[in-house]
């Protein structure tokens, strides 16, 4: 098989305000028409996806894990749902990142598969404590053209839900649902965003607008995993709610003492990429009480970024 020539992120560059990179991607087709090798790609997936903004993204959700965090039965939507993305750059070269989730014992097989296939790992960390069963994020990265970043996919994929890892707990172990009543046009009113349901799980989704990332003439934007989010599950009374925020290095301590002080744990911190410069951080946090009062929180922590 054709390995993908090996290019890190150090070609990434990242200004305030400023497009960097005097290149510049394919146009992209009209909006809702997927590109024919973009259809090929979810053919030889086998996956469902959808074309926005240039991007294609393609959604590897993790329906087949019944995942218990704190004792609570946490729904796919809530921070299970892996997904790639591809986006044309220049010179025929198409710029893949993605975040899939893993069962602890899927993370050595898949990573080797990647690895194997000329793809990148770029990160590879936790969302959550106190999770059944343990999960794990990993990161990926490539350059190539569509097919065969897809090739390069495929055998990883293919790993993932095999192996029987991800059995459904049982009794105790499974956690208990949260129901009720949750008002989520407030949730978006006190963050300051509209945010989107699927199933009982609300999530919001913020954009960096302010950072122009670019690589290979593509902008790395929200839908390419540029972006700060907040995902509720629960009742207005008892809610939790986990997430993720993208930050420079400047903003890292003031989001942690925002988290901290509002009650909300930080369970991760890390990059999702390599080379950029200025380097770009991400934080994952959790919390558990009124939806409301998560609202406020996760509002502190974002009102730190972009200053």
């Amino acid at each position: 098989m054709k390995t993908l020539k090996r290019v890190t992120l150090a070609s990434i560059s990242v200004a305030w305000a400023v497009t960097v990179g005097a290149q510049t991607p394919a146009p992209a087709p009209p909006a809702g028409a997927v590109p024919s090798d973009y259809q090929q790609v979810l053919t030889s997936l086998g996956r469902m996806g959808d074309f926005k903004d240039g991007v294609l993204k393609v959604n590897i959700p993790r329906s087949d894990l019944k995942v218990s965090v704190d004792g609570i039965a946490t729904p796919t939507p809530f921070g299970f749902g892996g997904w790639v993305a591809m986006e044309k750059g220049t010179g025929g070269m198409d710029v893949l990142m993605g975040d899939l989730v893993l069962a602890e014992d899927e993370v050595s097989p898949v990573m080797s598969a990647l690895l194997a296939n000329g793809l990148e790992v770029t990160a590879l960390h936790n969302h959550f404590f106190k999770e059944t069963p343990r999960i794990f994020y990993m990161h990926v990265h490539g350059h190539g053209t569509a097919g065969t970043l897809a090739a390069g996919l495929k055998p990883a994929l293919a790993l993932i839900g095999a192996g029987g890892a991800s059995q459904p707990a049982s009794g105790a172990a499974a956690g208990r649902a949260l129901e009720g009543p949750l008002d989520t046009a407030r949730l978006a009113a006190i963050i300051g965003t509209p945010g989107e349901s699927s199933g009982s799980v609300y999530k919001i989704t913020i954009g960096r607008p302010d950072l122009k990332v670019q690589e290979m003439g593509a902008p790395i934007n929200a839908r390419m995993g540029l972006n700060t989010w907040a995902a509720f599950y629960g009742s207005d009374a008892d809610a939790v709610v986990a997430g993720d925020v993208e930050m420079v290095e400047r903003e890292v301590q003031p989001v942690l003492k925002a988290l901290r002080a509002n009650g909300i744990d930080v369970v991760a911190m890390h990059q999702h990429m390599l080379g950029t410069s200025p380097t770009i951080m991400f934080l994952h946090y959790w919390g558990r009480g009124a939806a409301q009062k998560l609202a406020t929180g996760v509002k502190a922590a974002v009102d730190q970024l972009g200053k």
